[in-house]
């Protein structure tokens, strides 16, 4: 019997909260990143576009191939990247580095390097960069209370009280509870969310950005970028996927993720990636056997909301800027507190300081950024000091 028979209802609703989850905390730390950036609407409205729609058809591709729930997004590590690159590049420059990880990614996918790159590379020291990046987040969200004590408390106090609340998670997630509680108050309060109207568009437009091939770029960005794909990103979903009693194929994961980095790439969207919290959600509950069908769903949702992504983008660059810092900085909590515990745990805690304070100071060398510098000075402390960290793995 077809599994379509059977009315997909758990399998709707739980694809639901998914794309809640990802059209949420996720787009806001894409905004706050671009914003930070300097990108104007139409780019992120572009970049919005290419997230969802070009992803969500390669969910469901990948789905339905595989008979496996594959969802995929774009890196939020990536993104944090991209935030502080765009402060020194210029956006074709930033989406040359995209094009060229896209092309790293395929590789590694097609040749199976993947893995040999995830046993030779010290992970403590690639979170210690990624943490360096993230902190900056964390503190936006700490200095809304200044700016917004009430709205801000309100968000954080809903975020704190349903992450306690581990039995009712899965019916409603703590960052859908965060947007629920922040737009009412941003609804019911006197709060000025006008803006210049978007040119009326409501279908999304999507901007072509001609990429702009830069050493500085490549070498700020491309080797960090696919970290993130592989290490910060796919790993994560790949683990979830196998404790649900999935066999995810992590080649065929590597070298799709690749393929549509080259697509979205000249939309101004950054790598995509096989996206953890939302498969998580997929597989929560349900048969195993048709997971994937929630995907499908999920990948749909996504479609249809990247059509609609300047209305999106515009309506969410009208809140309170500490309305968006509070969002993105508690999406980021758990994904922080993870990348401390990997940098600070055991082997490599030198190499991880070093690319930590690096990467937070933020200062380029040669027109390079700091996540570059950090993950390097980082690798070539640990060789010098700890050569005992690099024996025993």
């Amino acid at each position: 019997m077809s599994p379509w028979k059977k009315l997909p209802i758990n399998e709707s609703i739980n694809a639901f909260v998914a794309f809640m989850f990802a059209a949420s905390a996720p787009v806001a730390i894409i905004l706050s990143a671009g914003l930070r950036g300097g990108l104007d609407e139409i780019d992120l409205a572009s970049w919005i576009f290419a997230a969802f729609v070009i992803n969500g058809l390669l969910t469901i591709g990948m789905s339905f191939v595989f008979r496996q729930p594959l969802a995929f997004f774009w890196t939020i590590p990536g993104t944090v990247l991209v935030g502080t690159a765009l402060q020194t590049l210029t956006l074709a420059e930033v989406v040359g580095a995209y094009f060229l990880t896209g092309i790293l990614l395929l590789i590694f996918g097609l040749t199976g390097w993947i893995k040999l790159v995830m046993e030779r590379l010290p992970m403590p020291i690639v979170m210690g960069m990624v943490a360096g990046v993230f902190v900056e987040f964390g503190l936006d969200w700490i200095r809304a209370f200044e700016t917004d004590f009430i709205l801000v408390s309100a968000m954080t106090v809903v975020f704190f009280t349903l992450t306690a609340l581990q039995n009712y998670q899965k019916i409603f997630p703590p960052m859908i509870g965060v947007l629920v509680v922040g737009a009412f108050f941003i609804f019911f309060q006197d709060y000025d969310v006008t803006t210049e109207p978007y040119h009326g568009a409501i279908f999304a437009t999507p901007r072509i950005i001609v990429p702009a091939f830069s050493l500085p770029a490549a070498f700020e960005l491309v080797l960090p970028l696919a970290i993130t794909v592989v290490a910060a990103q796919n790993a994560q979903g790949i683990v979830i996927l196998r404790s649900a009693g999935h066999l995810p194929p992590v080649n065929a994961i590597t070298t799709a993720c690749g393929t549509a980095s080259l697509f979205t790439t000249f939309f101004g969207c950054v790598s995509s990636c096989l996206t953890g919290p939302s498969n998580a959600i997929l597989v929560s509950s349900g048969s195993i056997e048709r997971h994937w069908i929630a995907a499908i769903i999920l990948g749909g949702m996504a479609i249809v909301f990247g059509i609609f992504a300047p209305a999106v983008t515009n309506l969410l660059i009208a809140t309170p800027a500490a309305f968006l810092s509070t969002l993105a900085g508690l999406a980021l909590i758990r994904t922080l507190q993870s990348a401390f515990q990997t940098a600070f745990g055991a082997g490599f805690p030198v190499g991880a300081l070093i690319a930590f304070l690096i990467t937070f100071a933020g200062l380029p060398i040669l027109n390079i950024g700091s996540p570059f510098w950090g993950l390097l000075f980082g690798l070539i402390a640990s060789f010098l000091l700890e050569k005992d960290s690099y024996s025993k793995k």
